[in-house]
């Protein structure tokens, strides 16, 4: 009875290791089992990339183009880090008053471009395409600035939560404050 009892046990073993990936072989009356070989690796492991954030971004905004009321710029932000980062996707954007406070802003999405991952290397530099305007909308006054003049802007990085801070010097933003912007992409 303990030689069927061992035999039954060996064959379960025998199984079971077959199972998990080993091989069985039997040898002269005994089992023994011999693994795989270990796999090795002689690449070394990538290494981790880091979000860009407000701790590593630095930012400014910078006038490119205006024509009938329309003004169009860019935000460029620089890693300012030591160490390669990601950025992917929108800025967010808040015109503030001198003292801080906000001033009116409707920030809009616009599609292109759109977000795609970029690797921001040591010194390296992204854009996001702002576009805004300053002809009066719906009830603003036209005699007088469509919306308080804003000095300053808050800008978060996308999935970051603490703010860069930026000048304002482009005047008022007529439309409630609205502001188009683009993803940002390699500048």
């Amino acid at each position: 009875m303990t030689r069927r009892v061992l035999a039954c046990g060996l064959v379960v073993f025998a199984l079971a290791t077959a199972a998990c990936g080993e091989r069985a072989q039997p040898a002269a009356g005994s089992l023994s089992v011999s693994s795989l070989p270990p796999t090795t690796s002689t690449s070394p492991a990538a290494p981790v990339v880091s979000r860009c954030d407000a701790a590593v971004l630095k930012g400014e905004i910078t006038p490119t183009d205006s024509g009938a009321g329309n003004r169009y710029g860019k935000l460029f932000v620089t890693n300012s880090g030591a160490a390669p980062c990601t950025l992917n996707g929108y800025s967010g954007l808040q015109l503030l008053a001198e003292d801080d406070s906000a001033v009116p802003t409707k920030l809009e999405r616009v599609a292109t471009p759109g977000p795609t991952p970029l690797e921001l290397a040591p010194s390296g530099k992204a854009a996001a395409n702002l576009h805004w305007s300053v002809v009066p909308a719906g009830a603003e006054p036209v005699d007088q600035p469509c919306q308080p003049e804003a000095r300053k802007a808050a800008a978060i990085p996308p999935d970051d939560t603490k703010p860069m801070s930026l000048t304002w010097d482009y005047g008022p933003v007529c439309g409630g404050g609205r502001i188009e912007i683009s993803a940002f992409y390699p500048a």
